[in-house]
């Protein structure tokens, strides 16, 4: 359990801080520096668009140099972006800067979510409780943020974002100084996966549903804040919206692991995305803080444990050797959902005018995801390795032809 959460510091600070915690920001960055919608979701594209970049190049980065050496390397790259980000107020650093930070946290998390289905593989109970454990990295990071953001922003008053980014980069380096104190063992084979064949024909239509759930669900992740604000919520009204976030993905491992434990085709994860989409739209239906506060907790649970679904999904449909290459195809459709999503929303809600455009188009992307992975059945009637603690009923050929 400890190593599997060691790892999981590396995306709390590429992901929890480094991508969501610049919709605590964004409001204050855009009206200090007269950005557009556009050019503000744009800072999200170019950050998904490094995260699509890492999650194509993580298997070569993971056989050259390993799987811990590669998540202490994103963690530490993914601090120094959150440190330039303090320093610049141009429009090109600061969208480079986003760019490395989307490539760290795609490496942390290709090759922390490979090394903690590993480990959790070793369990001879509660397997999937254990890997959801690396999932609630993001959501600590999203606490974190949640707590000091908004008040550092209210307290120190309008163009102080840069002192939260310093603020939040002192804070990951705290965090990332663990990973350098800590060994991991990693699997003794760890060139098999460049073996092992990964198909994306059989997968296409998940892959297709995962993409629109990275293009739904960052819309809101991304002006959501905005939309709390524009609705009066000040700093108070907005920390407990992002922290309620965080909570309903920190509790996901406790409510979704039986789920995660039998997740075979995509009906698990269509029902999870179906429940972020009822989350994203929940905020159209009034402007209270209280509906604010369900919206977040409904959706935070359940767009982690979307996620958390996928690799449970590979686990059950490939064999260990290509668990690496398989959570990369899933990171890449999701990257490219997040890359078009911000961008694309962004620019609609220039033209119409109205924030509430773009939880309208984030919750319908969420449903039609939904319906695609319903659509998903099992590659395989089983697996060649049993993981939840019960053999498989059948073996494929293959394995049997290497026994």
């Amino acid at each position: 359990m400890w190593q599997i959460v060691i790892l999981s510091i590396a995306p709390a600070i590429g992901l929890g801080i480094c991508r969501f915690a610049y919709a605590l920001v964004l409001p204050d960055m855009r009206d200090s520096l007269g950005w557009s919608y556009s050019l503000a979701g744009f800072m999200n594209t170019i950050n998904a668009a490094g995260y699509l970049a890492g999650a194509l190049g993580a298997n070569a980065m993971i056989r050259r140099f390993g799987m811990f050496s590669i998540i202490r390397i994103s963690a530490a790259c993914c601090v120094l972006s959150l440190a330039i980000s303090a320093l610049t107020s141009d429009v090109v650093v600061f969208s480079m800067v986003r760019l490395l930070s989307g490539v760290a946290a795609a490496f942390a998390f290709v090759a922390g979510g490979a090394l903690a289905t590993n480990i959790a593989q070793a369990q001879r109970q509660h397997q999937a409780f254990y890997l959801s454990l690396f999932y609630i990295g993001p959501a600590v990071g999203i606490l974190i943020s949640g707590f000091v953001s908004p008040f550092l922003l209210a307290w120190l008053g309008p163009g102080t974002w840069w002192i939260v980014w310093g603020a939040l980069a002192t804070i990951s380096g705290s965090m990332a100084l663990v990973l350098p104190l800590t060994r991991v063992a990693e699997p003794s084979a760890q060139t098999s996966a460049a073996k092992s064949e990964v198909r994306i024909t059989p997968v296409l239509v998940f892959l297709f549903g995962y993409f629109l759930f990275g293009a739904g669900y960052i819309a809101y992740m991304t002006f959501m804040i905005a939309y709390v604000r524009h609705a009066g919520g000040g700093a108070l009204t907005q920390s407990i919206f992002w922290t309620c976030i965080g909570v309903g993905a920190l509790a996901q491992p406790w409510l979704w692991s039986g789920l995660m434990a039998k997740i075979r085709g995509g009906g698990g994860t269509a029902l999870l995305t179906g429940l972020t989409a009822v989350g994203a739209a929940l905020p159209l239906f009034g402007k209270s803080p209280f509906l604010f506060d369900v919206s977040a907790l409904i959706f935070g649970n359940a767009f982690f444990a979307v996620v958390s679904s996928t690799t449970a999904f590979v686990r059950f449909n490939y064999p260990r050797e290509a668990w690496p290459k398989a959570i990369a195809m899933m990171t890449v459709a999701f990257g490219v959902g997040q890359m078009l999503g911000p961008i694309g929303i962004g620019a609609i809600t220039d033209k119409l005018g109205s924030l509430s455009y773009a939880l309208n188009i984030s919750a319908a992307t969420l449903v039609l995801g939904a319906v695609a992975c319903l659509c998903q059945r099992p590659i395989t009637t089983s697996t060649t390795t049993a993981f939840y603690g019960h053999q498989p009923s059948q073996v494929p050929v293959r394995a049997t032809r290497r026994r």
